[in-house]
């Protein structure tokens, strides 16, 4: 498999999750600006929507959307606990999870890293942003991942929560999530993935 990534953007969910699983993957950095890969392809013909992050399997065809990923890695390798298993009560619950960090904290962010959009008008989202982080402070206040356990799901929360530096909000506003966040940035397999990416970077 190649996962098609840029350094600290959600492509580091499926990254994390490769690494926990101990899938064999090769990893192609992606330039967001040129949309150059770094093997030298244009990433527009290998995914046309021109954003990271894309998973090619071995048989040709490509993946992309972060929680469509993430559920299709933690399928490859039955019975590990990153996911429920298809078709069961908790997996939805997993879906509902997923959804709710694509919509109300990933989309959410989105306009903040314009610089189009006036501060006014960002000021609008950052507050929708506020309350969908209270929410989470309040569910991880009594407990350590969103699910039984580390899952699919705390990666891609943990991957767009590294993003609040960016627009000035400081994580520790809410402390049951900080704690979170420092707990997951802890695991081998986060500290390896974010180190291997930030190896593909400029000197």
């Amino acid at each position: 498999m190649k996962l098609y990534f840029a350094p600290m953007t959600c492509s580091l969910s499926p990254h994390i999750v490769l690494r926990e699983l101990g899938l064999p993957f090769e990893l192609i950095r992606v330039d967001n600006h040129t949309k150059r890969t770094a093997d030298g392809h244009d990433f527009r013909e290998i995914n046309p929507k021109g954003y990271v992050a894309a998973l090619r399997l071995d048989n040709g065809e490509v993946l992309t959307e972060g929680p469509a990923i993430l559920q299709f890695l933690a399928d490859q390798v039955p019975g590990n606990t990153l996911a429920p298993a298809a078709g069961t009560w908790e997996r939805i619950r997993l879906q509902e999870h997923l959804n709710f960090i694509s919509s109300e904290i990933h989309g959410a962010s989105a306009p903040l890293f314009n610089p189009d959009i006036v501060q006014s008008v960002k000021a609008v989202f950052r507050q929708r942003l506020f309350k969908r982080l209270d929410y989470l402070n309040r569910r991880l206040a009594d407990q350590d991942f969103l699910m039984t356990g580390f899952g699919v799901a705390d990666a891609y929360l943990f991957t767009v929560l590294t993003w609040l530096p960016t627009f000035n909000i400081d994580i520790a506003q809410w402390p049951a999530l900080s704690a979170y966040q420092q707990r997951v940035g802890a695991r081998p397999s986060v500290l390896s993935a974010i180190a291997a990416e930030a190896a593909t970077l400029p000197v």
